[in-house]
């Protein structure tokens, strides 16, 4: 039985529901540990035979946190089988939800000392009625400007969950 930690850096619960479908289609040969990593936990690497950082992109920009984390485990993160993948809504698009084209995971590349051999980059999900009134009128403003769904009365999920269990077979035999 592997050990596998699942650390999460969400605004809204997507990125929770992603890493929760990775752990499901793992399957039996895996104890996974679901962790918020915005708490800045302390993690003990040995303890795991894998690690899995999945963190979302609120206004353009990941969590602070994430980055505080990788400062604080830098040396942990490149000794250990650890994969990451972002969540966002410009993902939802052809040619921009690969590692390699979007400019978020781009930037993430950029401003992180860490650079993990394992990446993804998943669409996330549009909820609407579960935003208070300035995320929905800021998101809505952004998917206008997009070309994405302004009815805020929606909910739609844009992860392709095939996507998602092709990720979590890569990191199995990773």
């Amino acid at each position: 039985m592997e050990n596998v930690l699942l650390l999460h850096s969400s605004s809204d619960g997507q990125t929770v529901k992603i890493l929760q479908h990775i752990a499901s289609t793992l399957g039996e040969g895996y104890q996974c540990e679901l962790v918020d990593l915005n708490t800045l936990p302390t993690v003990d690497f040995t303890q795991y035979s894998r690690v899995l950082i999945g963190a979302s992109i609120r206004y353009g920009h990941l969590n602070k946190k994430l980055y505080q984390f990788i400062e604080q485990y830098q040396v942990q993160l490149a000794q250990h089988k650890v994969g990451f993948f972002c969540v966002n809504l410009t993902a939802r698009k052809a040619g921009k939800n690969t590692p390699e084209t979007s400019v978020y995971m781009k930037t993430f590349l950029k401003k992180s000392p860490w650079q993990p051999a394992l990446q993804a980059v998943f669409a996330g999900a549009l909820r609407y009625p579960r935003y208070g009134w300035f995320d929905r009128v800021m998101i809505q403003l952004i998917m206008r400007i997009t070309g994405g769904e302004t009815d805020t009365t929606k909910e739609v999920e844009y992860t392709d969950w095939e996507k998602v269990s092709e990720f979590a077979r890569r990191f199995s035999q990773f």
